[in-house]
């Protein structure tokens, strides 16, 4: 009987190993000498596992709580280092009136933290105020923030319904006024839309300057031209198109024969083909005498 099994187990041992005994041994055999794969087993999915686990560890809310106030006090000890903080702010460009109305529209305390600053929001907000033509805003080391103005300078007068405005040189306002011999220096538009046409007034004015002090204003009319307001209540009535040379035009018949400095209440250009004038009372009645004086001596 022993002797029988010796031969048995001899004959199992006779018989080669088969290193691919199953189709799947086989497959898994060759996937294990994929390099992808053995890197993909050994290195990337515990990677992935652990990643999961911390998911899950995190999610609970009291791990929730405890990260949350890591990233605070993280955040709080950067953000309070002697390197992040701004302690001034340096303001140029500006006018004293200018520069203060800045700081209060600014409103910071310092020192603040350099991460509680965006200086573009405070560069739009800056923008935003009429004498303020240009703006930049940074933040320097050393702890300062810097606003750089460009101001808006103001060349006219406007004078509108609402009361008075300062505007510059672009019909852009500046500032309001209360008074008229607050800036008696710059000259005076009147009437509606007079803030979108101030290029064309200043051209106007620059071209009467042989009138001196005896021009007044210019008042725009219907939003679409100008009238001339001299002293002695005189108006020279210009037209849409071509004002400046139909100006020019009183000017030089002004000085041929004083034309402005005769008894005349109007001048109306306003059709340069057919120009007119207006006389004033003096002179309406002066013409009614010689007029009647001419009809007295026809009738003897």
């Amino acid at each position: 009987m022993r002797t029988l099994i010796r031969g048995r187990k001899a004959d199992r041992a006779a018989i080669p190993h088969d290193p691919a005994p199953s189709r799947l041994q086989y497959r898994l055999n060759r996937m294990w000498l994929s390099p992808f794969i053995r890197v993909a087993l050994i290195r990337v999915l515990p990677v992935c596992l652990l990643i999961a686990a911390l998911g899950v560890w995190g999610t609970r809310p009291a791990q929730i709580a405890i990260m949350t106030g890591w990233i605070v006090d993280v955040r709080a000890s950067v953000e309070a280092r002697p390197e992040f903080q701004i302690r001034q702010m340096s303001l140029t460009g500006a006018s004293p009136v200018l520069a203060n109305a800045i700081r209060e529209r600014v409103g910071l305390e310092f020192p603040v933290s350099w991460f509680d600053l965006d200086p573009e929001v405070i560069r739009a907000d800056l923008a935003t105020l009429d004498a303020v033509a240009d703006v930049a805003v940074s933040v320097e080391l050393g702890g300062a923030l810097r606003v750089v103005v460009t101001e808006r300078e103001p060349a006219i007068l406007w004078r509108r319904p609402g009361g008075l405005e300062l505007l510059d040189a672009d019909g852009y306002r500046v500032a309001y006024i209360d008074r008229r011999d607050g800036r008696a220096d710059l000259p005076l538009i009147t009437g509606r839309g007079g803030n979108a046409a101030v290029p064309e007034a200043l051209r106007l004015f620059d071209a009467a300057r042989p009138l001196g002090d005896r021009l007044i204003a210019l008042k725009r009319q219907g939003e679409r031209r100008w009238d001339m307001v001299l002293t002695d209540d005189q108006v020279i009535q210009l037209p849409e198109t071509g004002a400046r040379a139909a100006m020019e035009r009183v000017l030089a018949m002004d000085g041929a024969m004083d034309l402005l400095a005769r008894d005349i209440s109007v001048v109306d250009l306003r059709n340069p083909l057919r120009p007119t004038v207006r006389m004033g009372p003096a002179a309406m009645e002066y013409l009614q005498m010689t007029r009647d004086f001419r009809q007295g001596l026809s009738v003897q």
